[in-house]
């Protein structure tokens, strides 16, 4: 979010649902970034996939301009084109869905926890079951940041040939564990790819940007051609002989070849540079982050079962999102007309996510599927302020007015 912020009534800020944090050396580091040589396809953007890999122990990490073009990479290294079905939990955002649909695939939506939104087990299993017990893919989404089951789930998917991606949008900084061993979200420890987002309100921003993280150097390099047209420039991979090369060996220092078409995903040097200098604050941003749903949580016990945090699961997150779950009909208020008194009172919300599986298009295109699971979480969810530059006594800000706003 990068347009001011209203203010509330009186002196108070108004607390969006969440924001990226600029500091200082941010700033300083885009300047330098603007004052060198390369605006683009120049050393950071190396220089952030390095970084990167070392925060989340993966052996690859291919930046781009934004976490839907990692998806659609992602899907189209993996091989996912026409013909080819991916299952994809409802409760996420549209791109989950619509990026490997793009790349071809038909999509099977999967039910999720109502009380987390996470997909388990045994939704994966339903999933497969409609789609006739044959699919290529998984797309696994980590939901606010937590990651569900995923030692089942990828049990499941290898026994029935499925390709992992881990939808970590949400997720950086989170980790899990396999036995007594602590794993990185990124890390595809489980999982062929992982991706990652950096919008503005996500706890790493770029401004705009997106990476994937694998450990197969193959599945690395497709991910490097499908970000830049479908075209390279390795004369190990030239085709066209008699124009590639001016000698036997000696490839012509202007010659490219398409491999196929594609699109233009490049992240800028400009934006790793910002993401640079944000990837060092992360271990700060997650403890930041932790702090103030640590404080939410207790906050927000007197206030259960009508009004409760979504439900943990067994991992370790930094949270991206910090969403509630409001029985709204008990307390008598609609959602919209409780976010609007939130709104005067200077306290932004927002919903994570209306179902993908009843957008208009995909309802359209596959027919009303029945996952109460997804409905009942959507039903429920509302999404509260929750960013890195917030303090405790915001945190308190928001819960007294929940309080007052629903009589509690």
């Amino acid at each position: 979010m990068t347009a001011p912020q209203p203010k509330a009534e009186g002196t108070l800020p108004f607390l969006p649902y969440g924001r990226q944090i600029i500091e200082e050396d941010d700033i300083a580091a885009v300047s330098e970034a603007l004052r060198g040589d390369y605006l683009t396809t120049g050393p950071l953007i190396a220089g952030f996939e390095k970084a990167l890999c070392a925060s989340v122990k993966a052996e690859h990490a291919v930046v781009c301009s934004n976490g839907t073009a990692a998806l659609y990479m992602a899907a189209k290294a993996l091989g996912i084109g026409p013909g080819a079905t991916v299952i994809v939990p409802s409760i996420t955002f549209l791109a989950t869905a619509s990026a490997p649909h793009l790349a071809g695939a038909e999509i099977v939506f999967a039910d999720v926890d109502p009380d987390s939104g996470l997909m388990r087990p045994s939704d994966l299993e339903a999933a497969l079951a409609r789609a006739g017990g044959k699919a290529d893919a998984v797309f696994n989404v980590h939901l606010n940041g937590q990651c569900g089951a995923v030692e089942s789930i990828a049990q499941i998917a290898r026994q029935h040939d499925l390709k992992i991606l881990d939808d970590a949008s949400h997720a950086i900084g989170t980790r899990y564990r396999i036995g007594g061993d602590e794993k990185c979200v990124g890390e595809n420890a489980l999982s062929d790819m992982t991706v990652f987002s950096f919008h503005p309100v996500k706890t790493v921003t770029m401004g705009e940007g997106g990476a994937v993280t694998t450990n197969d150097p193959q599945w690395a390099e497709a991910l490097r051609l499908y970000r830049n047209h479908g075209m390279t420039r390795d004369a190990a991979l030239f085709e066209t002989q008699e124009d590639a090369f001016a000698a036997p060996g000696a490839p012509n220092p202007w010659y490219y070849e398409l491999t196929e078409p594609g699109f233009n995903w490049r992240a800028t040097d400009i934006q790793c540079a910002l993401g640079l200098s944000q990837l060092a604050k992360l271990s700060r941003f997650a403890a930041r982050r932790r702090a103030l749903a640590a404080a939410y949580d207790s906050l927000l016990a007197p206030l259960a079962p009508v009004l409760r945090p979504v439900a943990h699961s067994d991992c370790q997150p930094t949270l991206h999102l910090y969403p509630v779950l409001i029985d709204f009909a008990a307390l008598g208020l609609s959602r919209a007309e409780a976010m609007a008194r939130l709104a005067a009172e200077g306290i932004g919300t927002q919903v994570h996510y209306y179902p993908v599986h009843r957008q208009r298009y995909y309802a359209a295109r596959y027919g009303r599927t029945e996952l109460p699971g997804a409905d009942a979480y959507y039903a429920r969810t509302l999404s509260l302020p929750f960013y890195a530059a917030m303090t405790i006594s915001d945190v308190t800000r928001v819960v007294e007015s929940l309080k007052r706003i629903f009589g509690l």
